[in-house]
């Protein structure tokens, strides 16, 4: 019979179940990373179609998940924060080749008054709430020698 309770019932979490590392993703993905986590990378920037302003971010790592209740995005820095709904509320992780890893795509409304706020703020962290899931990504400094 090819039904094992053992698998059923294991205690393994998907982070010991893969080898992947945050400076693998980075290493793997040609864009530079605007945050980092634990267990993922958020790429993202800013982005205007048709006069409407979106803040795009692609999720490289653990984190997978699919949600009809959308997303909201904190920035948050010193004296600042701001929060940024998602445009759609309905988005879905795909699994990328490598085991562990998932690529989430999702894009943030930005109004045209936090342009300026967004552009200019020295960012401490972003943080991501799904669900009841919470990501918080700090900023991704790149060092000269990598530069």
């Amino acid at each position: 019979m090819g039904f094992s309770l053992s698998k059923l019932f294991s205690n393994k979490t998907s982070e010991s179940q893969t080898n992947d590392t945050v400076e693998a993703i980075i290493n793997d993905v040609e864009n530079k990373p605007y945050g980092v986590s634990k267990n993922n990378v958020l790429f993202a920037g800013l982005n205007e179609l048709g006069g409407y302003y979106f803040f795009q971010t692609v999720i490289v790592g653990q984190f997978h998940i699919k949600s009809k209740n959308g997303a909201k995005l904190f920035f948050i820095g010193d004296d600042f924060e701001l929060k940024l709904d998602a445009d759609m509320p309905e988005f879905e992780s795909e699994s990328s080749d490598i085991k562990g890893r998932s690529v989430t795509k999702i894009d943030f409304q930005v109004e045209e008054s936090d342009l300026e706020k967004l552009e200019n703020v020295k960012l401490k962290s972003v943080k991501l709430t799904a669900k009841s899931q919470d990501i918080l990504f700090t900023r991704y400094i790149v060092s000269d020698e990598e530069e």
